[in-house]
């Protein structure tokens, strides 16, 4: 329940940040950051809608193509790094890391959605553990040349920038700084949301069918049937988010803590399991451990964020306490008909 209702916030504060940079780009202040939002939310919608052979890939494109620019755009902005720009070494204080951690794991999130696709995959034993290792070391290593070469070759001014991504692309490969980050922003924003997307449908179609979420979102929870019923519900709760964040004039910072938080609370869970199910030796139990302790402290920095996921693990075990008892009831026996009662008379 947490992960599949992180989704919503996550994947529409994504859809709010490529509308940000759109409106950077070409003016219209909110109204063309909220239309491009809900333009990428039902793109996203309708590809997924089409299943996932579509989607995958679509999802390939996008992500080989993101890649080459992203890489390109830091190897050619490189020569203009100065050394002076990472100094001081932590501008804002030690104690700034942990708020801002807790607000970038919002930004490695989604890599894992996979796990949720791997019914689908031709060999799964074999084809996820490659996919979420090579997810690891692609995602890593892009994000830290990215962040890497933002600060060396912007320095100070990368926190004032509009868009800073589109400034050090302007520095490597010419133009203009903001339609470059816009048309990145969005080849990003879609790339992510798809995956979201893809994952989350699934899950709650599979939650559906085991029990744990209401039955009639089980639909298309099999193997290569598409979930349309869990997106729908997905892509519902997503628009429901943008409206309320534009109602209320505010930000998209509400919705990535409220999705950090629940995703934050899944990795909890999961590496506890971790460190409960491996054997009490070795290498991997010991990363496990330290996993734990990293995640344990992302929790302490949630705040009280924290309550949306802990409020949604009280409600999925309620309903499953309730579903149980349902369950267990003894079914009423039937009345008697009136020849029935006559013979047993």
């Amino acid at each position: 329940w947490c992960f599949y209702l992180a989704v919503p916030p996550g994947a529409t504060a994504a859809a709010l940040f490529a509308g940000s940079y759109t409106e950077a780009a070409v003016g219209g202040g909110t109204v063309t950051r909220t239309v491009t939002a809900a333009a990428l939310m039902a793109a996203v919608t309708a590809a997924n809608a089409a299943g996932l052979r579509v989607t995958g890939r679509l999802q390939l494109a996008l992500s080989g193509l993101l890649l080459v620019l992203l890489l390109a755009a830091v190897a050619l902005s490189l020569p203009q790094a100065r050394t002076e720009h990472l100094e001081p070494f932590a501008p804002h204080g030690w104690a700034a890391i942990g708020p801002a951690a807790a607000l970038l794991v919002w930004s490695f999130a989604g890599w894992e959605a996979i796990t949720h696709l791997a019914a689908e995959f031709r060999d799964p034993s074999r084809d996820l553990p490659r996919a979420a290792a090579g997810a690891v070391v692609i995602v890593g290593v892009l994000y830290l040349s990215v962040a890497f070469a933002v600060v060396a070759v912007l320095g100070a001014g990368a926190a004032h920038a509009d868009a800073p991504l589109g400034e050090l692309m302007a520095r490597g490969m010419g133009g203009n700084a903001r339609l470059l980050a816009a048309a990145a922003a969005l080849l990003l924003t879609f790339g992510t949301m798809n995956a979201y997307y893809a994952g989350a449908a699934k899950l709650g179609a599979a939650l559906g069918r085991d029990g744990a979420l209401p039955g009639w979102l089980g639909r298309g929870g099999s193997v290569g049937e598409v979930p349309r019923r869990s997106l729908a519900a997905v892509s519902a709760l997503a628009f429901l988010s943008l409206l309320t964040v534009t109602a209320a004039h505010t930000d998209a910072r509400p919705l990535v803590l409220l999705a950090t938080g629940s995703f934050v609370t899944v990795y909890a869970i999961g590496v506890a399991a971790a460190l409960r199910l491996l054997p009490r030796r070795g290498a991997i139990r010991a990363a496990a451990l330290v996993a734990l302790v990293a995640v344990a402290g992302l929790l302490l920095m949630s705040g009280r964020y924290l309550l949306w996921p802990l409020g949604v693990a009280a409600a999925a075990l309620l309903y499953q306490r309730l579903r149980g008892r349902k369950r267990a009831r003894p079914a009423p026996e039937a009345a008697a008909t009136p020849l029935e009662a006559a013979e047993t008379g």
